[in-house]
Parts: C-alpha cells; sequence; structure tokens
C-alpha cells in the first residue's frame, strides 16, 4: 500500500517546546497511508498543518549556534557575524561552490518538499472529510479555504525558490487541473527546463489572485489561526514578486507596465484593507511614542500586533536574547552578541532634520548618535546605550570600548563592528532568564507601503509616492519627503527599506534586485559615504582615555571587503548533484564546476 510519509507538526515547536496557534499545532502518527490520513479530518488537518514547518523563517539561524546563529543579514553589507565559523562568512567571500553551498542544500530540497506536499493536498483532500458548508466565521467554505491555503503555500515556496535561485521549474497544475505530485528525488520527473524567474515571479502573483478572495482577508480568531496564510497573505505576496519582477535585476530593460503592476498590486492590499473591520497598521504604542513605537513592534505579544501580516508561528524561548545581547551579560545563561551591524547601517539612519548625515552639517561623528531618526535607537545597541535587567539589578551602560570594554569581545562571542543588534530582543535577565513570544514577520503592513512606494515612484513619479513612504516614517516622527525628482526619491525609499526592514531577510534580496554592485569596485565605491558602499564593511572603534570617549571610524574587522563576482552571486547555485541527476535543469551562471582533467582529455581524444 502507498503511504505518505508525515512530519510533526510538533517541528514547529522544536525550538522552544511551545507554541501558541491551535490550528498549526497538529500531531498525527509518523507514517500513515493515504487512506488513513485523507478520510479522516483531523489527520487531513495535521497534514496541511505540517506544510507550514516549511516556510521561511529569517528566525532560523538562531536555532544553530555552531554555524548560523545570527542574522542572515549578515551575508549582507548591514551585519557581520562575529563567530568564525559561521557560514555568512564564505558567502560574503564567495568561498562556496555547487558541491558544498549549505543554502543551496538547505533551500532546494525544502521548497519542494514543500511544494509536493500542497500538491498532495491539493489532489487527495476530500470534500466529503472536511466540510464545505456556509458558515458564519473561519470555518466557512473550509474545504475551499483548506485548499486555497495549500495552493499560496505552493506559491510562497516557489517564490522562495525564485529568489535563492532565480529560474526555477515550477511544478504546479497540470492540464486537466490536477496538481503535479513530484517527489524532489525524483530525478528522471525533476529533470525539466527551468522557468525565468521574472515568468516564476508572474505566474506567484497569478497563483495569489486565484486564491486571495477564497481565504478570509483577515481571521476573526486571530490567536487560533496565528502563522496561518490567509487573503492578506495573497495580496502581500502578490505585491512583492511584482516588486521583484519590475526592478533590475528581473527587467534590464525598465519595462514601466511591470512597474505600475507592482504599484496596482500594492495599492490593491491597501484599499482592501481600508474595507475590513479589523485592517491592518503600523504598530504603535498605546500613547504613540515615536522613540519606543518601532522597537515595540517587534517585542510585543504577536497576536496584538496589527502590522503583522503572516509570520512563523510563534514560539517561546530565549535564543534570540542569548545570540543578539551584547556578549558581557552573564549570569545563568551566556550572552554572545553574534550579530554586529556594520557602520554602513548606522550611517543610513538620517538626522532629526530628515537628511543623510553626509548632507546635514548639524552631525557630529564624536557624538554620533545624537539627533537621529529614533529607529537607530531602537534598531542597534552602541556604546553607552542602557541595557540590562533592571529588576534583577543588571542594567547598565554598554561598554564597547578597545580593548578591554565588557561588551568588546569574550570568549563567546563579541563584536567586529562596534555594533551589537537591539531589534527582536527583550530586556532578558541573564541572571534569571525567561522565554519571550518570538514571531519571525513573513510580510509586515510597513513592507506593503513601502512596496507601494518603490513602484510608484519608478511607475508616475514622486507626487503618487510621498504618502506611502511618508506614513511609514510617521510612525517614529520623521520629517515627511516633498520637492524631490525621481531619482532623489528612489535613493530615500531604497534607504528607508533598509533601515526598517533590516534583520527580515529584504537586505540579501533588495541589494540583488537593485544590482548594486554593477559599475563599481571596492576601489572606486570608496569616495562614497560609508551608508552607500556594498563591498567596503566598515565599523567604530571606541577608546577611552581620563574619561574622554574617542569614536574612530574604519575597516570592519573579519571581512573588512566583501566578494561579489557578478553574474555568479546574483543566486545561489543549484546543488551540484541535481544538476548532474538532472542536467536539463542546468546551473546559474558562474557556478559550473570546471571539467575534471581526465574528462578534458577524453573529449580531446574524440
Amino acid at each position: 500500500m502507498k503511504t505518505l510519509t508525515l512530519y510533526l507538526s510538533a517541528v514547529l515547536l522544536a525550538l522552544s517546546g511551545s507554541s501558541c496557534s491551535d490550528f498549526l499545532d497538529k500531531e498525527v502518527d509518523l507514517t500513515l497511508s493515504d487512506e488513513k490520513v485523507f478520510s479522516d479530518y483531523n489527520n487531513t488537518r495535521s497534514f496541511l498543518a505540517n506544510i507550514y514547518t516549511r516556510l521561511p523563517d529569517a528566525f532560523q539561524g538562531y536555532t544553530n549556534g555552531q554555524f548560523l546563529a545570527a542574522s542572515r543579514d549578515c551575508m549582507t553589507d548591514n551585519a557581520l557575524s562575529f563567530w568564525n565559523v559561521h557560514y555568512y562568512h564564505s558567502v560574503l567571500t564567495d568561498g562556496y561552490s555547487s558541491l558544498n553551498h549549505p543554502f543551496s542544500k538547505q533551500f532546494w530540497p525544502s521548497d519542494y518538499t514543500g511544494i509536493r506536499a500542497a500538491n498532495q493536498f491539493l489532489n487527495k483532500a476530500r470534500e466529503s472529510v472536511i466540510g464545505n458548508a456556509t458558515k458564519e466565521g473561519d470555518d466557512n467554505h473550509l474545504y475551499d479555504r483548506y485548499r486555497a491555503e495549500a495552493r499560496l503555500l505552493r506559491a510562497i515556496f516557489h517564490f522562495d525558490l525564485a529568489c535563492w535561485f532565480g529560474d526555477v521549474a515550477i511544478i504546479g497544475d497540470n492540464e486537466d487541473g490536477t496538481a503535479q505530485v513530484i517527489d524532489p528525488s525524483d530525478h528522471a520527473a525533476m529533470n525539466r527546463k527551468r522557468t525565468p524567474c521574472a515568468d516564476v515571479l508572474k505566474w506567484v502573483a497569478d497563483e495569489c489572485d486565484a486564491v486571495k478572495d477564497i481565504l478570509p482577508f483577515r481571521y476573526a480568531n486571530e490567536t487560533e489561526n496565528w502563522g496561518r496564510v490567509n487573503g492578506a497573505t495573497a495580496y502581500a505576496l502578490k505585491s512583492r514578486a511584482l516588486l521583484y519582477r519590475a526592478s533590475a535585476l528581473n527587467n534590464p530593460g525598465n519595462n514601466i507596465q511591470w512597474w505600475q503592476e507592482a504599484a496596482d498590486a500594492a495599492l490593491a492590499f491597501i484599499a482592501k484593507n481600508k474595507t475590513t473591520a479589523e485592517p491592518y497598521r503600523l504598530y504603535r504604542t498605546k500613547d504613540n511614542d515615536p522613540k519606543r513605537n518601532y522597537y515595540e513592534c517587534f517585542v510585543t505579544t504577536p497576536y496584538y500586533n496589527d502590522e503583522y501580516i503572516l509570520t512563523r508561528s510563534v514560539w517561546n524561548s530565549r535564543e534570540i536574547e542569548i545570540f543578539l545581547a551584547p556578549c558581557g551579560f552573564s549570569g545563568t545563561v551566556q550572552s554572545s552578541g553574534r550579530t554586529n551591524p556594520t557602520q554602513n547601517l548606522v550611517d543610513c539612519y538620517e538626522t532629526l532634520n530628515g537628511k543623510p548625515i553626509s548632507e546635514d552639517p548639524t552631525y557630529d561623528e564624536q557624538n554620533p548618535f545624537a539627533n537621529r531618526d529614533p529607529r537607530l535607537e531602537q534598531t542597534i545597541l552602541h556604546h553607552g546605550s542602557v541595557w540590562g535587567d533592571k529588576n534583577n539589578e543588571e542594567e547598565r551602560k554598554v561598554d564597547v570600548s578597545f580593548p578591554d570594554g565588557l561588551d568588546y569581545q569574550s570568549l563567546h562571542g563579541g563584536t567586529l563592528t562596534g555594533y551589537y543588534t537591539k531589534k527582536f530582543l527583550n530586556n532578558m535577565s541573564f541572571k534569571n532568564p525567561s522565554n519571550y513570544p518570538h514571531a519571525c514577520p513573513i510580510f509586515r503592513y510597513a513592507e506593503v507601503l513601502l512596496n507601494a512606494a518603490e513602484a510608484l515612484n519608478e511607475a508616475q513619479g514622486p507626487d503618487k509616492a510621498y504618502a506611502y513612504v511618508n506614513e511609514v516614517r510617521s510612525r517614529v516622527g520623521m520629517p515627511a519627503y516633498k520637492g524631490m525628482t525621481k531619482e532623489q526619491l528612489r535613493e530615500r525609499i531604497r534607504n528607508e527599506r533598509r533601515i526598517e526592514l533590516c534583520f527580515e531577510d529584504h537586505r540579501f534580496f533588495d541589494e540583488r534586485r537593485w544590482k548594486l554592485f554593477e559599475g563599481r569596485t571596492p576601489a572606486s565605491e570608496k569616495a562614497l559615504p560609508h551608508s552607500e558602499q556594498v563591498y567596503n564593511l566598515y565599523g567604530v572603534t571606541v577608546t577611552v582615555d581620563n574619561g574622554k570617549t574617542t569614536y574612530t571610524y574604519g575597516s570592519a574587522g573579519l571581512h573588512p571587503v566583501r566578494v561579489f563576482n557578478s553574474p555568479k552571486n546574483y543566486y545561489l547555485p543549484l546543488p551540484d548533484s541535481e544538476v548532474k541527476a538532472c542536467p536539463n535543469l542546468g546551473q546559474n551562471p558562474g557556478w559550473e564546476l570546471a571539467k575534471k582533467e581526465a574528462d578534458t582529455s577524453a573529449e580531446n581524444k574524440e
């Protein structure tokens, strides 16, 4: 009898032993026949819940301290990872091949396994078992909704593949409307030509259109359904997919119609959102404090956050606190502070006047944190930042002074740049540690607003774009943009996106889709402000002499210069084993392995 191997939905809980979504918290036997799965309502529901374990997860690295315990922004110009065995270092230096790239080995099989599971569900879920009655609330036409969820998850996995690998094979529906169920290890079935990335992104957008109005835009009971895709997810995914399609990497001819379609997708979300009883909105504290609004967005209990559209299911943990807090905090557990923001990122935060620091004469590099965009203090811990649990007498100023500052470097961790990450970080006691609810954002409302701003500026110019980028800035009290050319606003929107979405798995893709590496070298860009350089990475050395603090800016430690080979490093390689087994897939440019000498000799003899 044919069987289906099911992964326990408890995978969702593995990080902490606790999940708070009733829908996703479902367990089944490890191996059941397809008949036993799809003839039973609870098993069918659990099968669908298990597909969610494949969702993208920017927090995934924090579960593996040896090789991954830092933000994936450490593969960009936003941050560096202190721990020298982390995979991110070899990505920065182009040190992997298609034989051993860890992220290729992870994302390629995981996404295609998720696609296979979604297609299995689409083919085998039974209306007679699930029910499809008209009801009030979230269970209305449940069979249709469950199928729409599976189809949307399938689109998310295809989008993820396109982001990492570019051209990919679409495993969608057959001509008769049934879903293609292909095991990723079935090399005969996988041996097919890949679809161009721009076409994959359009396919993803079309899939979103097919399901966006079948799913509830927002669930009535979000606590029970947290982490479950909804109609808003489909609108948001379409917006991002079309934005990526319109960008330079996929749109070398700069087809303005593609930008307009991306703008229309973002505006469709915003318009639909306004019609709902409980619309998504930018998170604000009860007193709307611009000095706390942004930080609190990422540490508040996720269920009460109207900005989050889709997240990985909530998990209660302290890994984020251990791996982000400055290395000098210790007690029952030891901090390590392995995600170090670069000076490049720090310099992106404007002055309170709304100007880049390179253009504001009031900026003082020896008093660098005064009068800056409030998001700087809410995202980054720097020398002199006050941190630590006050109730347990751990509150103090962060000290990254060279060479003996408590938070400079230790056996367990340290900083390569003079900075640590505050975003997502609860102010935990290390003497008496607690677990905190964490939810990794996949889509949030601020991104939709920035998508609208970017696409509208490219399609129609600044006048239509200002409102959306300025709405994001208003949360932290930053001045509104006005009176700019398209080119000027483009740079400010890109900067706004960088600081607003940092450490959420956006920068790696943004700097590539904008093709920021083209037309420059590490040497040629050195005349630019640090915030505009993508190859050279910078930090700050803080020294204290007789009570006087001095900031000296220079190259970051360990990897002061990134390696980026074009076109190779725009995408990951396909795993070499897959290319050999499925030659029709082909390899991404620049990742082809040199033929062995014996192979070359054999060819010469023919």
